[in-house]
């Protein structure tokens, strides 16, 4: 008995001094790891800054700053829904020096939903890319078993180089004026190659979407010498935005639900991802993006007002305001950018755009003539004082950069 107490003490006495000798080992090791991997975390490059984000190889910006006269231009309009991107697209399409294309990028959205707007960023950078290049094989991506022709093309019945010849005869490419979507539906199916060479021959080329979500998503597009991309923004009043998208809040549901998912994991946006009534869930939805909409449109001015002198070159600023109340002067500035002459007859449609009847329209999407001034003002007598009140306090730092005032009852801007 007394000899298995023994072994037992003796046992434990074994341990208990092993034990003391390994704790010092342990503390020298923990602290030499920690001083290892704090080397690391100094040897590993932190996030990178602007600077980086623009020119990867730290040379001068420059570089990328080609000269527009002697290459083919690209220009991407970033707008996001129910800015008037429509009509400031149109005035380019009219153009006859003008490759332009219409929202190519709803395809990606359309074949790959309900993916998160910003998992979807990739592909629709990429669609760009190819795009850019003439490369329209990208669209096969997104048309399941139907076949490519021009007709596959999102807007093709609105595109004046597919109604035009030598594509089609229903309009004439030089004649200014919108294209009748019950001619060019008419016109016989091509090729999609065939848009492909069109496309070569055009000095410039504009595609105009809302589908990207953030400036940072085209800076690899920018930087490349062979797109050097150009970028023209649009912006609206976050109000008169709100407003619209309310009077279309059934045709964008879909796009406001995938908005929304792109911030899911974050908690700040939480509550805005379960309408507090189903009667009401469209509304819900399509109001919850609004404050999504302007942190994108704060984080895209930040990222330019921080931009190399050569990014600020290739980006335009354009307010919606601007454009239709004094249509032919910003005709002017955005042809200007995109080295395209203007004419008086794109002048003279310029005009008669924004100097319509009224604006309202039971096609929310449909491009027409309107009364700038009623489409301007619409917000003040639509959206109540809890309306206004909420989109001023999530977007009060965007409308302070763009110069809208707040409860302004004779002031637009």
């Amino acid at each position: 008995m007394k000899r298995r107490l023994h072994k037992k003490y003796l046992v434990l006495i074994l341990a208990y001094t092993g034990l003391l000798l390994l704790i010092p080992y342990v503390l020298d090791y923990g602290d030499k790891s920690v001083h290892h991997n704090n080397r690391l975390r100094q040897q590993q490059p932190r996030c990178p800054d602007l600077e980086k984000l623009w020119d990867d190889n730290g040379n001068a910006s420059e570089q990328h700053a080609v000269n527009r006269s002697k290459t083919r231009i690209h220009i991407y309009l970033h707008a996001t829904w129910r800015t008037g991107s429509s009509f400031l697209g149109e005035l380019f399409n009219q153009h006859p020096d003008v490759f332009y294309l219409y929202e190519p990028m709803w395809h990606i959205w359309q074949a790959l939903y309900p993916g998160d707007a910003g998992s979807l960023q990739g592909a629709v950078r990429d669609m760009m890319n190819a795009l850019y290049r003439c490369d329209f094989s990208v669209l096969k991506l997104y048309a399941g078993s139907q076949n490519i022709t021009t007709s596959f093309i999102f807007g093709w019945k609105m595109n004046k180089v597919i109604c035009s010849e030598p594509l089609c005869d229903a309009h004439k490419r030089h004649d200014i004026g919108l294209v009748r979507e019950d001619q060019c539906a008419k016109c016989q199916k091509r090729d999609i190659r065939d848009l492909e060479r069109e496309c070569k021959k055009y000095p410039v080329m504009v595609i105009k979407g809302v589908r990207v979500l953030d400036l940072s998503t085209l800076v690899p597009l920018m930087k490349d010498p062979a797109i050097n991309l150009q970028i023209i923004q649009l912006f609206r009043d976050p109000r008169a935005v709100h407003n619209s998208r309310l009077k279309s809040k059934q045709a964008l549901v879909k796009e406001s639900i995938q908005v929304l998912r792109s911030k899911k994991q974050n908690d700040k946006y939480k509550r805005l991802l379960v309408p507090s009534n189903r009667v009401n869930r469209a509304e819900s939805y399509v109001s919850s993006a609004m404050e999504l909409i302007c942190d994108n449109w704060l984080s895209d001015m930040m990222l330019v007002l921080n931009a190399p002198p050569w990014v600020r070159r290739n980006y335009l600023r354009v307010r919606y305001e601007d454009l239709v109340l004094q249509p032919m002067e910003e005709l002017q500035r955005l042809f200007l950018f995109s080295n395209l002459s203007s004419s008086p007859e794109l002048d003279r449609f310029a005009l008669n755009m924004t100097h319509g009847h009224g604006y309202s329209s039971d096609k929310p999407f449909l491009i027409s003539s309107r009364d700038a001034k009623e489409a301007i003002y619409a917000w003040r007598e639509r959206l109540n004082v809890e309306q206004i009140n909420q989109v001023e306090a999530y977007c009060s730092e965007v409308m302070r950069q763009l110069g809208y005032e707040k409860n302004s009852a004779d002031k637009t801007t």
